[in-house]
């Protein structure tokens, strides 16, 4: 993908608000609204990747489900032309009343519309929910 004139404000800012709809009461159709309509993510679910915002909606969803409250920050943000790294981490309190912490790393393509196209996801999901399934 090549991107012409794409201010580094702008390829930063949708990231910023998409980690900011995943600490607000419209988790999920906040993070959504961030990425473009043939945005593709890849996961460490399993499956194929999710593609288009009904497969990204659907994946995301299952995510938020896990728990009772949940939300991400950044730690670090690294901008490289419409790339994006960004270290981050999550705290939950799961359905059970156990709380956790999780983290990991997402790297962000943004298109000419300043929306996500892809992201690329690192983080172990089975020991997050190992651990919300642990006694509290």
């Amino acid at each position: 993908m090549t991107i012409v004139n794409l201010a580094p404000t702008t390829v930063q800012s949708v990231v910023q608000q998409y980690f900011a709809a995943s600490r607000s009461t419209t988790k999920v159709e906040g993070m959504v609204a961030c990425f473009a309509e043939d945005a593709t993510t890849y996961e460490p679910v399993g499956g194929p990747p999710s593609q288009g915002h009904a497969a990204i909606r659907q994946t995301l969803q299952g995510l938020v489900d896990l728990f009772a409250e949940v939300g991400l920050r950044e730690e670090f943000v690294s901008v490289n032309g419409h790339q994006v790294a960004v270290k981050w981490r999550g705290q939950g309190l799961g359905r059970s009343g156990r709380t956790v912490a999780f983290e990991g790393i997402d790297l962000f393509e943004v298109n000419e519309a300043g929306q996500i196209q892809t992201l690329w996801a690192y983080w172990n999901p089975m020991a997050l929910v190992a651990e919300l399934q642990e006694a509290a």
